[in-house]
């Protein structure tokens, strides 16, 4: 493992692979400040640019925008208290009031090592955690794998923040869009509407590029005021720090910086959860764990260490789980399982085994990717500064145009653009009747894959209760059966808590 790991890095460092990295690097994290532009349109703007590149080079590129926009983030969320991500909202309770306090270096920095060193705890883990979860997979049947799909839904549509509901029915209304075009077993047209290009299916990327970018961007412009000025950087702003001192802050605080890596990467490996649930959780937890829970907000280093630990964290869980499992943990490692599948490679159990240099290296264009973003924000961090405040006006447009061309060049054809526009008006109705994308996204890349393992079972052994008998898949299913009993528990609390709330302000 070791050695391949050495040849992995050594690969990286090689000039045809660096450069994609520290390109991907420096977009995510001037994405990542960019306040209404996520990390998953970051990587859907990138994507199509690395359509002529070697698999390791795109992935490559794709890792450096994820790891650098989790980390650039946190800029405009300590200096100006707008989260440049959903990710980095917890960020904003602690690191914007120690910058208004007068310490916007020490409250930028305590962020940037924290999450280059929750990032390399990560790492750790995503190194020594694939290879055996990928052993276990391989023990997988049809059976355990439609099962695993079940709970990976049943996961998301729970801890959705919506109602269970609506969040069974995103997944649901995501598997019923892989229903569209021909029967993958018998070969028959369904719900075809007799559209020729639909017989072959409804291309994934185009989908997640349409539910993803344009309701994102739909959104912010219902609430943009574009004839306010935007908000200007002081370039006089003083950032000046004592590294030492600032990485003492972190390591003097072990517990919290592990226990907050742990969580994101818990996080991370759930599917589709991603880094906005594992921020507030570590954030939360640290303020649990305080002796003084009641300065949280005023600026403590304990809320940007946890909250900016978890985020990096989060990525290698992510990654663990396409690697292992063929599932993506989020949405931006959706699109690199869409990466994968345009160059012809199966993500999932053999992948480590079947593709050893792509996958070791993966893991180290993750672990340079972390002292990269160090050195760009040493250098660039000002510059970074200046780029974050384009105005919204200028930015959509361009994003939007670079989605449509992104779109038609995955076919070729108008079909794909087609498919975006109904995609966008899809995705933005979602959201404005509160219906989570998580789950539908979800439902949309294994809906295939949940209908082919169970006609494989089915015609393997048409005994329906081997799902229940085989030992791993039983257990999966139960598992899904207590995530939807614990959201339906958890919802109904909240609903109770809401209510006696409600009553005692009547009084």
């Amino acid at each position: 493992m070791f050695e391949l790991l050495g040849a992995g890095i050594v690969d990286m460092l090689q000039v045809k692979y660096l450069v994609p990295l520290f390109i991907g690097t420096l977009i995510g994290v001037v994405g990542g400040a960019l306040p209404g532009i996520t990390i998953t349109m970051t990587v859907i703007v990138v994507l199509p640019f690395t359509f002529g590149l070697e698999p390791l080079q795109g992935l490559a590129c794709m890792i450096g925008v994820y790891v650098g926009g989790e980390t650039g983030g946190l800029i405009t969320s300590c200096l100006l208290g707008i989260p440049g991500k959903p990710s980095a909202v917890a960020t904003t309770f602690d690191g914007f009031p120690m910058a208004r306090k007068g310490e916007p270096g020490r409250a930028l920095w305590l962020g940037i090592w924290a999450s280059i060193l929750g990032g390399l705890l990560g790492a750790v883990v995503l190194v020594a955690a694939t290879g055996p979860l990928a052993q276990l997979a391989l023990e997988f049947g049809p059976w355990e794998y439609f099962s695993l799909f079940i709970l990976a839904l049943s996961m998301v549509a729970g801890l959705v923040e919506s109602s269970l509901v609506k969040g069974l029915l995103s997944g649901a209304i995501g598997c019923v869009v892989t229903i569209l075009g021909n029967d993958p077993v018998m070969g028959q047209p369904r719900l075809t509407l007799g559209i020729g290009w639909l017989e072959g299916g409804v291309p994934f990327l185009p989908v997640l590029i349409g539910v993803f970018a344009f309701a994102q961007i739909m959104g912010e412009l219902e609430k943009a005021d574009f004839s306010s000025i935007s908000t200007r950087v002081n370039s006089g702003i003083n950032l000046a720090v004592s590294h030492t001192k600032v990485l003492w802050e972190i390591l003097s605080r072990p517990f919290l910086l592990l226990w907050a890596s742990f969580i994101g990467l818990v996080i991370g490996v759930l599917p589709a959860i991603g880094g906005s649930a594992a921020n507030m959780l570590a954030y939360d937890q640290a303020k649990k764990f305080s002796r003084h829970p009641e300065k949280f907000g005023t600026g403590v280093p304990e809320g940007i260490i946890a909250s900016e630990a978890s985020n990096n964290a989060n990525v290698a869980g992510s990654l663990v789980t396409i690697m292992a499992f063929g599932i993506p943990g989020d949405a931006v490692t959706a699109v690199m399982l869409g990466a994968l599948t345009i160059h012809g490679i199966q993500s999932g159990p053999l992948f480590i085994s079947q593709n050893p240099t792509l996958a070791y290296g993966m893991f180290a264009a993750y672990i340079l990717a972390h002292p990269l973003v160090l050195i760009l924000l040493l250098v660039g961090v000002r510059w970074v500064m200046r780029i974050v405040v384009v105005p919204k006006s200028i930015l959509f447009p361009v994003v939007l145009v670079l989605c449509v061309v992104g779109a038609y060049a995955l076919g070729n054809s108008m079909a794909t653009v087609f498919v975006l526009f109904i995609s966008g008006i899809l995705g933005y109705l979602m959201v404005k009747f509160g219906y989570p994308l998580a789950p539908f996204i979800l439902g949309v890349i294994l809906g295939d894959q949940i209908e082919i393992n169970l006609v494989r079972s089915i015609m393997t052994d048409a005994d329906p209760w081997l799902f229940v008998t085989r030992p791993i898949s039983g257990a999966l299913l139960g598992a899904s059966v207590l995530s939807i009993a614990a959201a339906l528990w958890q919802h109904r609390r909240m609903q109770k808590k809401l209510a006696a709330s409600d009553g005692d302000a009547d009084f």
